[in-house]
């Protein structure tokens, strides 16, 4: 039995070590942390259980059956995260960098398998360069397999991709059809094509930075969610963001004890609305004083800065939180502001994640790049998003509602379950101006007539009554009053219950 006990330990260290001291150390130098060593900080000290240390890959060309690795480049089982359970798996880029082959897939099918059948949310750390090229068709038909299983478990279990490392080819596939997508600055990069395929085929000369470094995905592309400085800041954010999720789509948000109280009120948001109408503010101030301990995790921070996204927690609850940004473009709604919002309002409806919506929105962005940007369809994405959720939906007008975008941000008329607005609040058409110059068109030759109209129009809506009276509105409050107001009606609709017609899906106008 001894003999036996020294077996399994040396086989056991030799599987650890992946693709040798060297290698670890050269992934060292680049600033990146080993599969494990990411593990080990990711989940609670000591609560990792690992699956499928020892399989190796089963290929004879090219000379690959001399060249094995126990766990062939990819590390994976379960564990906790501040007590609750995930599955992961992590490539293994000192093996093969991190390439997946056959077996290599088959060992994330089984994790994707396992997280799907017991309910748990999965989290993918990815430093791969792509399929492993030996082994052809065979590794093609892994990353299948991978992609069902994503697609399976959309809108069941959370899925969480963090990039660490190159992301390239069918890998990056994967990560698009989870839930979240983070990198790390400077040593994460992600593109169907590398900087040399694409100087082949278009002559295009471009750094793997420029292609699909993190500063690209996270302001232009859109397809990472945020971005951070290393594999640490990185790691410890996941877990953050592990406390605000769901296990499942049927187990309900995670309650954490806060000392918060519900019954706080805070006098400073009555000033928070600059008197000059054209005057920005910024939203987050309001967003981080009404949630508990003013705890606020941003989603998409640098995309699409006129709206803001994220989760925050109500009552020690979570709820997904969208808000316009005064701060940029006036909060105006656009084909990327919509689009951004639009997804983040399905993720939270898949998991009974109760949203809160702050609206200051003077409309939709005119011009002929929105317009043939498809801004049409993209709003309407954002409408669809909202009208179909049937989470509970607390809306807070500020100042600005105007337009089809009064209408978008989960107003009464798509199914907002309670809708507040503020003193301050405006709710019409348009801004005053614009209608009075519309409406008393023939009198433009006279300032002191227009200003009188203006002046008028404004008297008339300029205004949340008007809305008010038509029960569009359910209550004017007080700004200090917020929090207290939206935990109240949050704890109304705790048991809220409404069915769609039934479909086998919707047709939303991607």
């Amino acid at each position: 039995m001894k003999d036996i006990i020294q077996e399994l330990e040396r086989r056991r260290e030799t599987a650890r070590l992946g693709g040798g001291e060297r290698r670890i150390e050269a992934q060292h130098k680049r600033g990146k942390l080993t599969a494990r060593e990411r593990i080990d900080l990711l989940l609670d000290e000591g609560s990792f259980e690992e699956f499928d240390m020892f399989v190796e890959h089963r290929c004879t060309d090219f000379g690959m059956q001399d060249i094995k690795f126990p766990g062939d480049g990819v590390v994976t089982g379960w564990g906790t995260i501040n007590g609750r359970v995930v599955y992961l798996f992590a490539k293994d880029f000192t093996v093969f960098g991190g390439s997946l082959s056959e077996t290599h897939a088959k060992k994330i099918n089984k994790i994707q398998d396992m997280a799907l059948q017991n309910r748990a949310p999965i989290i993918g750390l990815f430093d791969a360069g792509g399929a492993r090229i030996q082994e052809g068709v065979a590794a093609l038909g892994g990353y299948g397999e991978v992609f069902l299983r994503n697609v399976l478990a959309s809108g069941v279990i959370p899925q969480i991709s963090v990039i660490m490392g190159p992301c390239a080819g069918g890998d990056v596939y994967s990560p698009a059809m989870t839930d979240f997508i983070f990198m790390v600055r400077d040593t994460s990069y992600m593109f169907v094509t590398g900087p040399d395929v694409v100087k082949t085929v278009t002559n295009e000369e471009v750094t793997a930075e420029e292609l699909g470094g993190a500063s690209i995905h996270t302001t232009r592309s859109s397809i990472a969610d945020n971005a951070y400085d290393n594999d640490v800041e990185a790691l410890l954010q996941m877990r953050r963001l592990m406390d605000y999720l769901p296990a499942n789509n049927l187990s309900g948000v995670p309650e954490l004890p806060t000392r918060d109280s519900a019954k706080r009120i805070e006098p400073s948001l009555d000033t928070l609305i600059p008197d000059n109408p054209n005057k920005p503010y910024d939203i987050k101030e309001l967003i981080t004083k009404v949630s508990d301990e003013g705890d606020f995790f941003e989603i998409q921070e640098s995309f699409a800065k006129n709206i803001v996204i994220g989760f925050a927690r109500m009552e020690g609850r979570t709820v997904g939180v969208v808000a316009n940004q005064p701060m940029v473009l006036a909060g105006v709604l656009d084909a990327d502001s919509s689009r951004k919002a639009a997804r983040f309002v399905r993720f939270c409806d898949c998991f009974d994640i109760p949203i809160v919506t702050f609206v200051d929105v003077p409309g939709f962005l005119p011009g002929t790049a929105q317009e043939y940007g498809g801004l049409i369809k993209h709003g309407a994405k954002l409408l669809f998003a909202y009208s179909e959720a049937t989470v509970p939906k607390v809306t807070v007008i500020t100042r600005k509602a105007y337009g089809g975008a009064y209408d978008v941000m989960s107003s009464k008329h798509i199914r907002g379950d309670v809708n507040y607005a503020w003193p301050s609040a405006e709710i019409a058409v348009m801004g005053p101006k614009g209608a009075t110059e519309i409406i008393y068109r023939s009198e433009l030759g006279e300032p002191e007539k227009i200003a009188q109209r203006i002046a008028e129009y404004e008297d008339r809506f300029a205004n949340p009554f008007v809305a008010a009276e038509r029960g569009y509105i359910d209550e004017v409050i007080l700004p200090r009053n917020t929090r207290v107001r939206v935990c109240r009606a949050l704890n109304m609709l705790r048991n809220k219950t409404v069915e769609n017609p039934w479909k086998k899906h919707d047709n939303i106008p991607l």
